[in-house]
């Protein structure tokens, strides 16, 4: 290592997208419409399962919390990307990079363990319907919430302490725009094999466990209904699932294109367009799913906004 090309780093400057300063406000207005309809529409779902007693089951439980967590995931990115977006220096702070990558490593992680919970709920409401009260009780199901929570915040403290502590280079420019493992390793002036190897291990782990459990879970799902004989019990079923269904092949589509794939030939462009998508566009497109596939979702949503407008009015 060269000694004299390491210096301490107080700060790292992301890049962000390219482009002069017309471009520069169209994506500002671009990603800001897109982080008030996120937060409107997974607003949406909590005050909806809140004030409708009828979706006061494990089901819409489990999704008042997911809507609760794309909330906080897109958080973790959007707000510093506006304030880099419109900043002439584009800097964030070393202990603001850390803590980003930090809440974006354990928020996505906590999103694939409360995907994996949903195929679980749905898994046993069809396959086990006359268990599924004594099962997924609501002590039970706050269990399952806490542990996602839980395993998602403490799975990443110490590796990315010990990858905070590295001694970066000359250039502290990340091209990118938020502080993720790879262009963060990029700029480190010492190789770090084993910290970087139990990270992707790690996350690696994750996303495989869960994946293959939502398969599996949608196997045995499939395989059951195509035994029963009523048409129009098969068909609410693939209907209740298939909302589920297209959010995890959007995230985990993504996700497995970035983490999994080779993406050393890949331009940093496409890079960060499949980061967009996982990030931001699945959170914004996940309450639209979730409400435009569901009957149930959609009269509470109606009953909520005719509310609301009432004690308006009067």
């Amino acid at each position: 290592m060269n000694r004299s090309a390491t210096y301490v780093v107080t700060e790292f400057v992301l890049l962000g997208f390219p482009g002069c300063w017309e471009i520069q406000i169209f994506l500002f207005s671009l990603f800001l419409t897109i982080y008030i309809l996120t937060l409107l529409g997974n607003g949406a779902i909590i005050c909806a399962v809140r004030w409708d007693p009828r979706l006061h089951t494990p089901m819409y439980f489990l999704l008042e919390n997911f809507a609760f967590l794309e909330i906080w995931y897109v958080s973790s990115t959007v707000p510093n990307m506006l304030t880099n977006i419109l900043s002439k220096t584009k800097a964030i702070s070393f202990s603001g990079c850390f803590l980003q990558f930090y809440f974006f490593s354990s928020l996505g992680t906590t999103e694939c363990l409360f995907l994996a919970i949903m195929a679980y709920d749905r898994y046993l409401a069809i396959c086990h319907p006359l268990h599924y009260p004594t099962i997924m009780t609501g002590k039970f199901c706050g269990m399952l919430v806490s542990l996602c929570w839980l395993i998602g915040f403490l799975s990443y403290p110490i590796p990315i302490f010990f990858i905070s502590q590295l001694p970066f280079c000359a250039s502290n420019v990340i091209d990118h725009f938020l502080c993720d493992m790879d262009p963060l390793m990029a700029l480190s002036c010492a190789p770090a094999p084993i910290t970087e190897l139990i990270f992707n291990i790690q996350s690696s782990l994750f996303l495989f466990l869960t994946i293959l459990y939502i398969l599996l879970s949608y196997t045995l799902l499939l395989k059951a209904v195509f035994q029963v004989p009523s048409a129009a019990v098969r068909k609410k079923a693939f209907f209740t699932c298939g909302s589920h269904l297209a959010v995890v092949s959007l995230f985990y589509g993504t996700v497995m294109v970035m983490y999994v794939s080779p993406t050393y030939g890949m331009p940093t462009l496409m890079q960060k367009i499949l980061t967009l998508v996982y990030s931001i566009m699945t959170p914004l497109f996940n309450p639209l799913i979730y409400s435009l596939r569901n009957k149930d979702m959609k009269l509470a949503l109606r009953n909520l906004l005719l509310s609301m407008r009432i004690s308006h009015n009067s």
